[in-house]
């Protein structure tokens, strides 16, 4: 074989490698439309909080409704597959709530008290992303958004150790960290008693 076939049979080889790798990953999207309002979206399970499906006009949303005490983490999990590296998007709207107001989206989780979180509070006007190990919060990047009661859309995109985040399509967060290597659950949150709506949640990865 000459070098020039040598080289273009490798291109070939790493290209289907890559096409085999693409058809590995799964996605994801729950856009609770065909959810009755009242009742928790199909296929997820309430770890903390009261988390059902309600109306946003004529839009059905995942929504937060539970009024727990102040340092109260409230998660929702979507059921089945679990990710590792991946990219999850959420559309959110903050829509009450005294002590805390916003939420996030919640991944790699281990279960209700081991996992990564990043979230937006429009009462601090800022966003950020954490890591809850055991419970407790670590912070590992932040910054500063204009706070507002409107939808926005949050999306992370987590490869090997390292955390981008985006707020609106803009690139906020950047982060590493290795607490949690393995593939975990996805899901919602929100804090103590942040009244928040979810829509739009999807997620690709592997």
């Amino acid at each position: 074989m000459t070098f020039d076939r040598y080289v273009m049979a490798l291109a070939f080889v790493m290209l289907a490698i890559g096409w085999a790798r693409a058809g590995d990953l799964k996605t994801r999207a729950w856009d609770f439309e065909s959810d009755e309002p009242g009742r928790i979206g199909r296929g997820f399970t309430s770890a903390v909080g009261r988390w059902e499906v309600d109306r946003d006009g004529e839009n059905r949303v995942m929504a937060q409704k539970a009024s727990n005490p102040e340092r109260t983490f409230n998660v929702v999990f979507a059921s089945g597959e679990e990710f590792r590296d991946l990219e999850i998007r959420v559309r959110l709207k903050a829509v009450a709530g005294e002590k805390d107001r916003g939420g996030g989206l919640v991944w790699r989780a281990r279960d209700r008290d081991n996992y990564y979180v990043a979230r937006y509070n429009p009462l601090e006007d800022n966003l950020r992303v954490y890591k809850v190990e055991n419970g407790r919060r670590t912070q590992l990047d932040h910054a500063e958004v204009p706070g507002d009661g409107r939808w926005h859309t949050l999306r992370i995109t987590m490869r090997g150790r390292e955390i981008l985040g985006y707020f609106d399509d803009k690139k906020l967060l950047v982060a590493e960290d290795t607490t949690f290597p393995d593939a975990g659950r996805i899901g919602l949150w929100s804090k103590a008693d942040a009244r928040s709506y979810f829509d739009d949640l999807t997620v690709s990865g592997e």
